[in-house]
């Protein structure tokens, strides 16, 4: 059977699994609509594969990676889930404390994807925590499914302070000089955003295709934002152009990138929707911007 590639599939079909991936349809739907692109060598279960993330073959730094210690910590959010829990990474023979990145997952909790970028991030110099916002249901389940399903059953705003407890558990951190940034995804770049209004000593924040905060909200901020926003993503960049004369008008250190001919989701390098050009320009950039102001 010929082997699939990007080139192969309709731009439909990304639509369809991002409406999919974003809850607007359940799965039966998805794979209803997904087989009327099934044709002739393609099957169903052929592009359902293909489509779906590969984490097994797509981890960059291993977790037993020699130059980090990686492990999973346990810490208080009162105003959220109570117990939470995430993976801190430190590079080994640090000299020094180090500047923090909070490093926020998509609508799944803290698949292997993120917890790669968590490692990923340490490498530059940083001391990083992932947490997971599924660790009041169990934690993140092994598959991104039902992460999904589970992460429905919370309050997004509860889960906001999830993560902000986890950036006063970073910052209290021995190893820590109290300068942090936040990186997040989809989800994870909402959350950025809204670290960037809650927190007014946050130092930098750069939300990858993330929704961007109502106007009340973000006249609020004042980290630099670094926004990184995927070209053919029309659901969430139709929120920008607000957004920008937010940030223009009330003097708010920002960049914003717009990756051509690339969908939600292209950093992420599990699946088929990434762009190994945009996903690697845009991790330099994002490295350069918190090396600027969080070191």
């Amino acid at each position: 059977m010929k082997e699939l590639k990007k080139e192969d599939i309709s731009q439909e079909v990304f639509d369809l699994y991002d409406d999919y991936a974003h809850n607007k349809i359940d799965r039966k739907q998805f794979l209803q609509k997904l087989s009327l692109f099934a044709v002739g060598a393609i099957t169903l279960p052929a592009l359902l594969s293909f489509i779906s993330p590969n984490y097994m073959d797509s981890i960059l730094v291993q977790p037993n990676d020699p130059r980090l210690k990686s492990e999973t910590i346990h810490y208080e959010s009162p105003k959220g889930g109570k117990k939470m829990k995430g993976l801190l990474s430190i590079p080994k023979d640090t000299k020094g404390k180090l500047p923090g990145i909070i490093v926020v997952h998509e609508n799944r909790g803290l698949n292997p994807y993120i917890k790669d970028v968590g490692r990923r991030a340490a490498l530059e110099g940083f001391i990083t925590l992932a947490p997971d916002a599924l660790a009041p249901l169990g934690g993140y389940p092994g598959n991104d499914d039902e992460g999904r399903a589970m992460q429905k059953k919370r309050d997004r705003n509860e889960m906001l302070e999830d993560f902000i407890a986890g950036y006063n558990y970073l910052k209290n951190h021995e190893n820590c000089n109290g300068k942090i940034g936040v990186v997040g995804f989809c989800f994870g770049g909402w959350i950025s955003n809204m670290m960037a209004v809650k927190i007014p000593d946050l130092a930098a924040a750069v939300p990858y295709y993330g929704r961007q905060p109502e106007k009340e909200d973000a006249v609020k901020i004042k980290a630099p934002l670094l926004l990184q926003y995927a070209g053919l993503d029309k659901r969430v960049n139709e929120g920008w152009p607000a957004f920008e004369k937010i940030l223009k008008a009330n003097n708010i250190v920002h960049e914003a990138h717009f990756y051509p001919d690339v969908n939600h989701g292209f950093h992420n390098n599990t699946t088929p929707r990434y762009d190994e050009e945009a996903a690697d320009l845009s991790w330099e950039r994002t490295i350069a911007f918190f090396k600027k102001h969080v070191k």
